[in-house]
Order: C-alpha cells, then sequence, then structure tokens
C-alpha cells in the first residue's frame, strides 16, 4: 500500500467509525470503537472498517465494510432484537459529511446476525456497505 493510500485509510478509518459511534451515542446502550477490556452490558462496538481503494482519475475514495457488534445478556434475546434494529436503522442515516473532507456516498445494511455465544450471552452484528470519497482530492 502507497504512502498516499495508508494516510487515505487512516483518515477515512478514523472519520467514518467516529461518525458511525456518535449516531449510536443516544441508544441505550455503551458504544465503543474497539472491543472493551470490561464493558457492561448491553453495548456495542464499532469494528475497524475493511477499506479498499475506490478512487479513479480526479476522484478519491474508499468502499469497505464496517461491522457494529452488539454484546447483551438474558434468556432471550428480546432486548438485543430491538437494538440490532435500531442499530440497522441508525447507522444508513449518518449525517452525509464526515470530516477531513470525506463524505459518504452510499452506507447501507448488508446483513444482520444475532447468535448466543455463551450461555445466557449474546451478540448481534450488523454489517454495512459503505462507499465515501474526499471532497478535496
Amino acid at each position: 500500500m502507497s504512502a498516499r493510500e495508508q494516510s487515505m485509510g487512516v483518515s477515512a478509518r478514523e472519520v467514518l467509525v467516529a461518525a458511525v459511534a456518535a449516531r449510536l451515542k443516544p441508544l441505550p446502550l455503551t458504544v465503543f470503537d474497539a472491543a472493551p477490556v470490561r464493558g457492561s452490558v448491553p453495548h456495542a462496538v464499532v469494528e475497524e472498517p475493511v477499506l479498499t481503494d475506490w478512487s479513479a482519475t480526479g476522484f478519491r475514495g474508499c468502499e469497505g465494510r464496517l461491522v457494529v457488534t452488539l454484546h447483551d445478556e438474558g434468556e432471550r434475546p428480546v432486548r438485543l432484537r430491538g437494538l440490532l434494529a435500531s442499530v440497522e436503522d441508525a447507522v444508513p442515516g449518518i449525517a452525509p459529511v464526515l470530516g477531513r473532507g470525506w463524505r459518504v456516498a452510499q452506507l447501507r445494511l448488508a446483513r444482520s446476525r444475532l447468535a448466543m455465544v455463551a450461555a445466557g450471552r449474546w451478540r448481534g452484528t450488523a454489517e454495512f456497505v459503505v462507499r465515501m470519497y474526499r471532497e478535496d482530492a
């Protein structure tokens, strides 16, 4: 990866994760931008996005996937189902202007899943497809 691609990726990642985390703050859960050492439930982790170059002549951009993982506990995932639905609705609604010259061209839900990971422990994941471009490129 070239220095240009590395600087593009870091900047794009930072602004995207920050925007998604800010969008989820009003939900009744704690939001982290990295896996917490200790975290009460329910909580969400905005994972590092996987981005690739989406540039063309006169156009600097990136596309990829972003995953939001939710963690909860209980006999049944009733609360987690509602939180996952809220995340699925909230994330595509982030403001198109992210900062540092980055704008969202597309952000949509690709898939989501809810699963039991241990007795009484649940995990929900929502994966989004994102395309972003630099306004000042």
